[in-house]
C-alpha cells in the first residue's frame, strides 16, 4: 500500500483516477475545491475506508503543503479547464494554473513525493502536424487572446516541472491529455461529446461552433487512467511529456452525425461563429491529431475502446441521469 495524494480528486478524470488507485489497494487523500469537480463523481468510493477527500484549493499553500507530507505519489489533475470557464473566469484561471501548481510540485519537491502532472494538448497551439510528438515546436498565438492563455499556463506550469527535476531532483511526469472523454464528463464547460449528446437527446439542434470541419481525436478515460499509475511507476519517464489519446480522427461535422445516429434523434445541425460562442479572443485549429507512439513504448499505452463505444457509454449515462 502506498499513500498517495490527488489533486482534483472529485473532477472527471480524477474521480476515475482515485477509483483505480483504490482498487490497486492504495491509501488516497483527494483535494478538490469542487468549482468544476462534482462530489456526485465519487459517490461509487465516498465510504470507502481508504479514501479522503478534503475540500479546499491548490492555491492554499499550507494545506497542499500538508496533505503532501507523508505520501509516496502525487497525481496533479486540478486546474481551470474548459473554453468557457477560460473565456469567463481568465484571472482566475491562470492563478489557479500557475500558482497553484507551483504550490503541488514545490510540495512534492520538499516531501521527496513522485509527481505525475496533467497538461494538454493545448501545448501545441496551431501546430496542425498529423501526429504531433512530443518533441514538436509550439505555435501560439497573441497572448492577448484568451484563447492562448491556458496553453500558456500550461507550458509555465512543464516548465517549472522540469526546473524542479534539474535543480531540485523531483521524479515528475508530465501527461499532455488529448480530447479525453467518457462517463462524467459535463458539457457545461465546452466539452463536445457530452454537449453534443445532450442536446441530440432532447431533440434539440446540435450547435457546431465554425465550420465544423475541425479534426479532432477523442479517448476514453477509462483506457487513460492505467497509464498514468504505470507511468508514474517507471524511472524512465521521470523528466519527460507523454502524450495520451486516440489517433482515429473525425471531423465535428461528423461527430455530431454519428451522436445522432446513435441517439436516434430527429436533431438537425446548426452552426454558429466562434465570435457569438466565445466573444473576440478565441481561436481554433482545424486539426490536432496526436501521436502516441512514446507512451506506448515506455508504458505499453494502447486505447482498446472506439468512438462508437464512447458515445454508446455517454449516451447511456444521460439517459440513466435524465431517469433518475
Amino acid at each position: 500500500m502506498m499513500k498517495v495524494f490527488v489533486t482534483g480528486a472529485a473532477g472527471f478524470i480524477g474521480s476515475h483516477l482515485v477509483e483505480d488507485l483504490l482498487a490497486q489497494g492504495h491509501q488516497v487523500t483527494g483535494l478538490d475545491d469542487l468549482s468544476t469537480g462534482r462530489l456526485g463523481n465519487l459517490d461509487a468510493i465516498a465510504d470507502h475506508p481508504d479514501f479522503r477527500l478534503v475540500q479546499g484549493s491548490i492555491l492554499d499553500q499550507s494545506l497542499v503543503s500538508e496533505l503532501t507530507a507523508g505520501c509516496d505519489q502525487v497525481y496533479h489533475l486540478a486546474a481551470a479547464v474548459g473554453s468557457f470557464v477560460i473565456r469567463d473566469r481568465t484571472l482566475e484561471s491562470l492563478r489557479t494554473n500557475v500558482h497553484g501548481t507551483e504550490n503541488v510540485v514545490d510540495a512534492a519537491a520538499r516531501h521527496g513525493a513522485a509527481l505525475l502532472a496533467a497538461s494538454t494538448s493545448e501545448i501545441y497551439g496551431k501546430n496542425m502536424k498529423p501526429g504531433l510528438t512530443e518533441d514538436d515546436d509550439r505555435i501560439i498565438g497573441s497572448p492577448l487572446k484568451s484563447r492562448w492563455s491556458y496553453a500558456e499556463a500550461k507550458a509555465i506550469d512543464e516548465s517549472l516541472i522540469d526546473a524542479y527535476g534539474r535543480e531540485r531532483g523531483l521524479k515528475a511526469v508530465i501527461i499532455r491529455f488529448f480530447n479525453t472523454v467518457g462517463p462524467r464528463q459535463t458539457g457545461r464547460y465546452g466539452m463536445v461529446i457530452p454537449r453534443f449528446t445532450r442536446q441530440a437527446l432532447a431533440g434539440e439542434p446540435i450547435t457546431v461552433y465554425g465550420s465544423g470541419e475541425q479534426i479532432r481525436c477523442f479517448c476514453d478515460v477509462r483506457d487513460v487512467v492505467p497509464a498514468l499509475t504505470r507511468l508514474i511507476a517507471i524511472p524512465g519517464a521521470y523528466g519527460r511529456a507523454f502524450n495520451l489519446g486516440n489517433n482515429e480522427p473525425i471531423s465535428i461535422n461528423d461527430l455530431a452525425k454519428r451522436i445522432i445516429v446513435a441517439s436516434h434523434s430527429s436533431s438537425t445541425i446548426t452552426y454558429t461563429s466562434y465570435l457569438d460562442a466565445y466573444g473576440s479572443g478565441y481561436e481554433d485549429m482545424q486539426r490536432r491529431i496526436p501521436d502516441c507512439s512514446l507512451a506506448r513504448e515506455v508504458c505499453g499505452f494502447s486505447p482498446r475502446r472506439t468512438l462508437d463505444e464512447i458515445i454508446e457509454t455517454v449516451i447511456e449515462e444521460q439517459q440513466a441521469e435524465c431517469r433518475a
